[in-house]
């Protein structure tokens, strides 16, 4: 079970760190056809789609990336205390 719980963490780290690169790549300009930017964009857009959809960008500041991080976090610790019997 240990090894699971490793593998989630592990998975949802690596996707926090997708979100952020998805966050600087917003701020800098990018070649949108580079292979690893489209498949930052492909990764991400799913969860900021959902978030951008219930919340709207306030002015020219998208929100949805803090969202994002935030639940990405509560349903790994969701997922890890579930599996660990925490939560039981």
């Amino acid at each position: 079970m240990s090894f699971l719980i490793d593998v989630i963490n592990i998975g949802f780290s690596v996707y926090t760190y997708i979100l952020l690169a998805r966050v600087l790549l917003s701020w800098v300009r990018h070649n949108p056809y580079n292979p690893i930017i489209k498949f930052i964009y492909e990764i991400t857009e799913p969860v900021l789609g959902l978030f951008r959809r219930i919340i709207p960008p306030i002015g020219m500041i998208d929100i949805s990336p803090i969202v994002a991080f935030f639940a990405v976090e509560i349903v790994r610790r969701l997922l890890v205390g579930l599996l660990s019997g925490v939560y039981f």
